[in-house]
């Protein structure tokens, strides 16, 4: 899929899609694209016949969905189950002060037809699992993945493989981001790269590990761009090619990707045929023996207040407490947890605490599997939740 091949059936040849005729309206609307000898006209009714599955439309979604809309895509489905919050809105450029608490994708719909009113915008205001991604993907030409976590990366690329289709791929942290296309026939799938996702809670969400603001955006960009590539052709895709940039820095890097011939979904003698179990993949299923107990936080402050015999740990990294010191917390970062709990006194409760109660879920699943046997209680929804439900001036959450 290079060169002059789209891999999307698009052309008026034999078994290929017929293309539809533009209208006096969108010549003008797309005149800028009709003047590139690239696109052309053809081009252009190629990027009206397709149809694209946007999954996520936050800071990836939000700038990959407002250039796909405004390029011209015929028909753009939206899938996320998130709602607008005002943390979203320093880079989520697709929804306003206004969408605050509506779904995302309703705000993302409305925000789509009033930049492009001509084209189709579907929603799935779903989250995207085993039991429905195949039936969703199955109505779009290609993917692109605008994801934050791994479990729906596997899913998207394992669907992707199966149902041969491009997976136009974009991560981001902090100040640093990748781009490339998965799934193409010559080309690696993501399991490639990555054939097993890391310990669960190592790596931070941007939730609570940050992000630049204008980061996804220019990420999100580079998807825009070779989704429109893949649907025109005779472009040089991201194929075999994985695009680094740092922000911070302000530097682009490129790595050579090849395609893993014993993969076990895309390989030679592929052993992944069908969807998994992605949460317990990625080491997110709770068994029965790692579940934790959970504490509210007004629940933990009547403890403390009541002088408990308990001690609160706080696993998150140096930077993210410089925001905000939880008073009188024993500091263990994540990754020394298991190799410092003889520090733990096994005789009363331990409390363990993170920005969103997501890594001190983790961090409890990994003592208890350590052989840790004293009772450990997890701080629901973590200090964001402290902050919602016992406030002060001093908490940033």
């Amino acid at each position: 899929m290079n060169g002059n091949e789209t891999g999307l059936g698009f052309g008026n040849g034999a078994g290929e899609r017929v293309l539809p005729e533009l209208t006096g309206e969108e010549i003008a609307r797309y005149s800028r694209h009709l003047l590139l000898s690239e696109v052309g006209l053809i081009g252009q009714r190629k990027l009206k016949a397709a149809k694209v599955l946007v999954v996520g439309t936050g800071g990836l979604g939000a700038p990959l969905a407002l250039y796909l809309a405004a390029a011209g895509v015929g028909k753009i489905g939206l899938v996320d189950f998130d709602f607008v919050e005002t943390s979203n809105l320093q880079r989520q450029i697709i929804h306003s002060t206004k969408d605050i608490d509506r779904p995302k994708v309703a705000s993302a719909h409305d925000r789509l037809k009033g930049l492009n009113p001509d084209i189709e915008i579907v929603t799935h205001n779903v989250k995207l699992s085993s039991k429905n991604a195949e039936t969703i993907f199955s109505k779009y030409d290609l993917v692109a993945d605008g994801t934050d976590n791994y479990p729906t990366r596997y899913l998207i690329n394992d669907i992707c493989v199966f149902q041969k289709k491009p997976n136009v791929y974009a991560s981001i942290f902090q100040f640093e981001g990748q781009a490339t296309v998965f799934g193409a026939p010559d080309g690696p799938c993501y399991r490639c790269l990555y054939p097993s996702p890391p310990p669960a809670g190592l790596v931070p969400s941007c939730g609570e590990g940050g992000v630049m603001g204008v980061l996804p955006g220019i990420l999100g960009s580079v998807q825009a761009a070779e989704v429109i590539k893949l649907i025109v052709g005779g472009a040089e895709p991201l194929i075999k090619r994985l695009l680094i940039f740092d922000a911070w820095r302000m530097i682009f890097n490129e790595l050579k990707i090849e395609k893993d011939p014993n993969c076990p979904v895309c390989g030679q003698n592929p052993t992944i045929t069908e969807p998994i179990d992605y949460e317990e993949f990625c080491g997110l299923g709770e068994k029965k023996e790692d579940a934790a107990v959970p504490i509210s936080a007004i629940e933990l402050k009547k403890r403390l207040e009541g002088g408990d015999d308990l001690q609160v740990i706080d696993i998150r990294e140096p930077h993210e407490r410089t925001l905000y010191a939880f008073p009188g917390a024993k500091v263990i970062p994540f990754g020394q947890l298991v190799r410092r709990m003889d520090e733990f006194n096994p005789e009363g409760d331990l409390v363990f605490i993170c920005k969103i109660g997501q890594r001190s879920l983790f961090a409890i699943r990994a003592l208890r599997r350590a052989g840790y046997q004293g009772r450990m209680l997890n701080l629901q929804d973590g200090l964001a939740a402290w902050a919602k439900l016992i406030g002060g001036p001093e908490v940033p959450y």
